[in-house]
């Protein structure tokens, strides 16, 4: 299992860094608190969060294909507002990572 950074710096991406962007943080906020990992997340724009260093990305899939690579963890979602299903994929991605067991 490797370390995973405490905080962890999560981006959370749309299209124009206006409102999606922040419902999703707050989905992404408490989803991350209930799974008892520590983090800094911010929401922000495409063009903005290619110039950022994050260890995870979260975005709409359309938005997180270009930064594949970019970032330890991105996580491409469909419904901002299923949070059963971001927390499942935020789980499996830190465990494909090895930052949960």
């Amino acid at each position: 299992m490797s370390t995973r950074p405490e905080p962890l710096k999560v981006l959370t991406v749309c299209g124009v860094g206006m409102g999606s962007s922040l419902m999703l943080r707050m989905s992404v906020e408490e989803v991350l608190k209930k799974l008892g990992v520590t983090a800094k997340v911010e929401a922000t724009d495409v063009s903005s969060a290619r110039g950022m260093q994050a260890d995870v990305i979260v975005g709409q899939g359309l938005h997180t294909e270009e930064f594949e690579g970019k970032a330890p963890v991105v996580v491409g979602i469909s419904n901002f507002m299923d949070k059963e299903g971001l927390e499942r994929q935020l789980t499996e991605a830190f465990q494909a990572e090895g930052w949960m067991e």
